[in-house]
């Protein structure tokens, strides 16, 4: 019977010592996936990443891990040439491939969203324009163009946003007022109405949905063979 509790509590000890090493493992896996992340990309500050499952050290040693979950803030893309700023950026990376001798980590499948700023929007339009949000799942975008006779005309205008083949936002004004004023509906289209591709995000993940929302554009992004590092 003493030799029972014996081995009882030396199991006790050693799965409390093997949990203890498994967590300390997992800190600085995630702490070294997030600088190998942030050089990747080239992100001013480090991102946070949670690396899910138990127990960490036998998900190592099989090569694969069960998830990834990954915030990034500050993601700088391009929009029609021009760079846009990702004020945040969140995915959950899943069935990660240690590859390479543990240098690269690649997610079969991936899933997250993305929020660009009205403001930042605005900076990669290529027009003078502002752009908020105009209730109802709307962009409110506002642009002036100069008319002969009237001089300075400016406009705001309620915008439906949608996605184009996966990597292109688009902006149309749902209904411009004319006022009868030849040529004026189409004037203001070329400062409200634009496209933008989407580029320079981490490698295998593309635009699946996106909406206007009071903090500015929410967007889906799904993806397969995502490169996390390497």
């Amino acid at each position: 019977m003493r030799a029972l509790r014996i081995l009882l509590v030396t199991a006790v000890i050693l799965g409390g010592l093997f949990t203890i090493a498994d967590r300390l493992a997992v800190n600085y896996a995630e702490s070294e996936a997030a600088e190998r992340i942030r050089a990747n990309q080239g992100l001013a500050g480090t991102p946070d990443v949670s690396i899910k499952g138990f127990p960490f050290l036998t998900q190592v040693m099989g090569k694969e891990l069960e998830q990834v979950d990954v915030t990034l803030t500050g993601v700088e893309a391009s929009a029609g040439g021009r760079k846009v700023r990702v004020a945040e950026m969140t995915a959950a990376l899943k069935d990660v491939r240690l590859e390479n001798n543990f240098s690269t980590a690649v997610a079969a499948s991936a899933s997250g969203t993305a929020r660009i700023s009205y403001a930042d929007l605005a900076q990669a339009s290529r027009e003078e324009v502002t752009l908020g949000y105009g209730g109802n799942g709307k962009v409110k975008v506002t642009g002036s163009v100069e008319v002969p006779v009237l001089g300075k005309v400016t406009r705001s205008v309620l915008s439906s946003v949608s996605l184009v083949g996966g990597d292109t936002i688009r902006v149309r004004a749902d209904k411009v007022p004319g006022e009868g004023i030849p040529g004026l509906e189409e004037r203001i289209r070329e400062r409200t109405d634009f496209d933008r591709q989407v580029g320079g995000l981490p490698a295998g993940l593309k635009l699946s949905k996106v909406e206007a929302t009071p903090e500015g554009l929410a967007i889906t992004v799904t993806g397969t063979n995502v490169v996390l590092a390497g």
